[in-house]
């Protein structure tokens, strides 16, 4: 059955050991991607997860509902596939890494982001041996490129399921070094939320809230908190 937005079709769900992976059935046939391929996954923690997901639709799927799912979709139709490409698009992040790039004024901000990010920085390095230049201003920073390939080398050493929840929490985040870091729980994501809007809430508290801003932020979070239940699904 191809995964798709409608009526509800089925009644029961399953999942299945098939080989070395789980799959998800409704009534008794393997749910399959957009594109048509079987859903098929790598722990049955995350199968059980997806499988709660279409056993809670009611009489309309609403695929907005089901997160996980829609992650392991994106893994299956759109990383795997395309995986050399996903790895070097994520690496432009890591090139114009959200951390690295700090106002010039005013103090107070100048302060508050070096008291923040710089601590995520000094861990990339230390952990992880990837050394990111910092630069004041919109000025672009040229990357050390021995630290760009060991970069990439760890992005790329992400298995898909992986690499799909660093690939989105890094969009979310606008940072590639927040994203490795909740990936190697040095931080949890819900922090790194928070460094990520780090400015948008400075400027929020000396000008006030917009509503739209505060929408954004929500799905932030939500988008943050989904990625990281993925990695966790995936390591049981």
């Amino acid at each position: 059955m191809t995964y798709q937005a409608g009526r509800r079709f089925y009644k029961e769900t399953a999942t299945t050991l098939v080989g070395s992976a789980y799959e998800v059935a409704l009534d008794g046939r393997s749910i399959r991607t957009p594109s048509g391929t079987t859903l098929s996954l790598p722990t049955e923690a995350l199968a059980k997860a997806i499988a709660m997901e279409w056993a809670a639709q009611t009489d309309t799927i609403d695929p907005t509902t089901m997160p996980i799912t829609q992650l392991a979709c994106t893994a299956l139709d759109r990383v795997i596939p395309n995986r050399a490409a996903v790895v070097a698009d994520t690496m432009a992040y890591g090139q114009n890494d959200l951390l690295c790039y700090r106002a010039a004024e005013p103090p107070e901000l100048v302060q508050k982001q070096a008291d923040a990010w710089q601590p995520i920085l000094d861990w990339l390095s230390t952990d992880v041996d990837v050394t990111l230049l910092v630069t004041t201003g919109i000025m672009h920073v040229v990357q050390d490129d021995d630290a760009m390939a060991v970069l990439t080398r760890t992005v790329a050493a992400f298995d898909d399921f992986q690499l799909t929840a660093v690939v989105r929490m890094t969009q979310v985040f606008g940072s590639l070094a927040l994203a490795i870091a909740v990936t190697r729980m040095h931080i949890r994501w819900a922090e790194a939320v928070d460094l990520a809007i780090l400015d948008e809430v400075y400027q929020a508290e000396r000008w006030g809230e917009d509503r739209e801003a505060m929408e954004r932020r929500r799905n932030m979070r939500a988008e943050a908190e989904q990625a990281s239940r993925l990695l966790d699904l995936c390591a049981v």
